[in-house]
């Protein structure tokens, strides 16, 4: 045995997963597709077959398009991308010719090292509207509330951030991934120079063969540097009748949309809590058998969205409330990003804690869901708290 396979043999053999995941994470360049759930790491790169806007429903657009890359000797296809709050607005969805899938970023224990601090620019920041503006409209919503007309509304408000500099997107999704690598953490084309970025805590639905799972979040706290409030924050947010209302409200009317094409559901009678770097989140998690294992986790989606945690209720008068009240075009945000094969199996993840980046400009997102309890002030400041996902990942601050 030569001198080289003696010490090759000496090594020992690492961890399967080491630097499986974050080498996607490391390998993204704007342009890509990038998607990494608690199941899996996806990166996509290259050419890709998009999917084409039209009248049908955008999950047989989809099937079609899947359809026409097998057809052309692609092995099991996949797509990916985003689709944005409304859905008849054109989706930015493809088919990637080259596609690489790792286990989760939780399994890489080399996410655990630390992301290079984020630098600030200098960044110029207008509210997009004035937190004051913002509150108003909380306050009009909770009065037509009283009066009856509807009962949830989730309105959101933006910060456009303007850099001196181009926007160093990949060191942007490091800091993303590194501070909840167990969340939902994607960067996805959305047009040419445009990327949705972010970090969203909250999955839609997913699909595996026939089971199929939702995991709604309603009701939120930011959560507090020092432990002992953080703890307190957690513990009051689970008794907040406020909170749990509106949690079971969102429950409710996932359990409604699935119920139809499951069959068996289990719903828990009470919320757990889930927490992200800057915010406790209300959290159940619902599972079901497809009745019909043809119904792809893409269409349980659309099935499902917009749900009150991102629209309100009804959700016909919430949706013209909050195009009433929000002076800007939700665009991709609380639409949807995932996955989905031609088998029908996916994640689908509700559009959340993200950006949008253009060159040197940032427009981020954030709601709060407004119910008749709802104070103007406590509103204003939950929005200002889920910023900070994406003001750490930046260096800036409100």
């Amino acid at each position: 045995m030569s001198t080289a396979s003696r010490v090759a043999a000496s090594i020992p053999t690492a961890h399967p997963a080491t630097g499986a995941a974050t080498s996607l994470l490391d390998a993204y360049a704007p342009g890509a597709r990038f998607l990494a759930t608690p199941g899996r790491t996806l990166l996509a790169r290259g050419p890709a077959l998009q999917v084409p806007h039209g009248a049908k429903p955008v999950e047989r657009r989809v099937a079609d398009t899947l359809a026409e890359a097998a057809d052309a000797g692609q092995e099991s296809p996949v797509v990916m991308g985003a689709i944005p709050f409304d859905h008849t607005e054109p989706a930015a969805l493809g088919v990637p010719a080259a596609l690489r899938i790792a286990p989760p970023l939780t399994s890489d224990p080399l996410i655990a090292l630390p992301s290079p601090a984020a630098d600030s620019p200098g960044w110029e920041i207008r509210p997009v509207p004035e937190p004051e503006v913002y509150a108003k409209g909380v306050a009009s919503a909770v009065e037509r509330m009283w009066r009856g007309e509807f009962s949830k509304v989730v309105l959101a408000r933006t910060l456009e951030l303007t850099s001196p500099a181009p926007l160093d997107v990949p060191a942007m999704l490091q800091r993303l991934a590194r501070r909840d690598p167990s969340g939902y953490t994607f960067a996805l084309p959305t047009g040419p120079g445009r990327t949705l970025i972010g970090a969203s805590p909250e999955l839609l639905v997913s699909r595996r063969g026939r089971r199929l799972v939702a995991n709604p979040l309603a009701g939120s706290a930011p959560r507090s540097d020092d432990l002992a409030e953080d703890v307190r924050r957690a513990a009051a947010l689970l008794e907040s009748a406020k909170d749990l209302h509106e949690h079971a409200v969102v429950v409710d009317a996932v359990h409604q949309a699935l119920a139809p094409h499951c069959s068996g559901m289990t719903v828990p009678p009470r919320p757990t809590l889930i927490r992200t770097a800057a915010m406790w989140h209300l959290s159940t998690t619902v599972t079901g058998t497809l009745s019909d294992p043809d119904t792809s986790a893409l269409a349980l989606a659309c099935a499902l969205h917009p749900t009150p945690a991102v629209c309100g209720t009804p959700t016909a008068t919430a949706r013209r409330v909050l195009t009433e009240t929000e002076p800007f075009d939700r665009g991709y945000f609380t639409g949807m990003v995932g996955w989905g094969d031609a088998n029908g199996d996916g994640e689908w993840v509700v559009t959340i804690r993200c950006a949008e980046a253009e060159e040197r400009t940032l427009r981020l997102y954030a709601g709060a869901g407004v119910v008749a309890a709802s104070e103007p002030e406590a509103e204003t400041a939950e929005t200002a708290a889920k910023f900070r996902t994406f003001l750490s990942a930046v260096g800036a601050e409100l």
